[in-house]
């Protein structure tokens, strides 16, 4: 079975570079521009993980967060975000499964160990 990592950004250039870099290390990636497609997709999908912005229109990553984690209380979603005033959502969302929070921008040793580490 394919692993399928679900990429959800809305500065499209970010997600356009996130897609290649992922493709080129030949994962199976879907995405997502915010957060109601973001959660559309999980549903229908079902992805091994989730990279999530965590400012986005219509449906920030943390309302889409919860939204999916009620759906599957295992799901993987990781947040990033440039936003330290988020601190308090990040801590929330952490408490109710979040597996992480990282800062933006983030690296391609970043994005490929997100990758590596949970799609085993």
């Amino acid at each position: 079975m394919t692993k399928t990592i679900l990429i959800v950004e809305d500065d499209t250039e970010l997600l356009d570079l996130y897609v290649e870099i992922l493709q080129v290390n030949r994962y199976n990636v879907q995405t997502a521009i915010d957060g109601e497609e973001a959660v559309s997709k999980y549903r229908q999908i079902h992805p091994n993980l989730v990279v999530m912005d965590g400012d986005m229109p219509k449906l920030d990553g943390y309302e889409a967060f919860s939204q999916i984690i009620k759906m599957d209380k295992n799901a993987k979603v990781v947040i990033v975000t440039g936003y330290s005033e988020f601190e308090q959502k990040n801590k929330r969302a952490l408490e109710q499964g979040l597996v992480s929070v990282i800062s933006k921008p983030i690296g391609v040793d970043i994005l490929l160990g997100l990758a590596k580490k949970y799609l085993i």
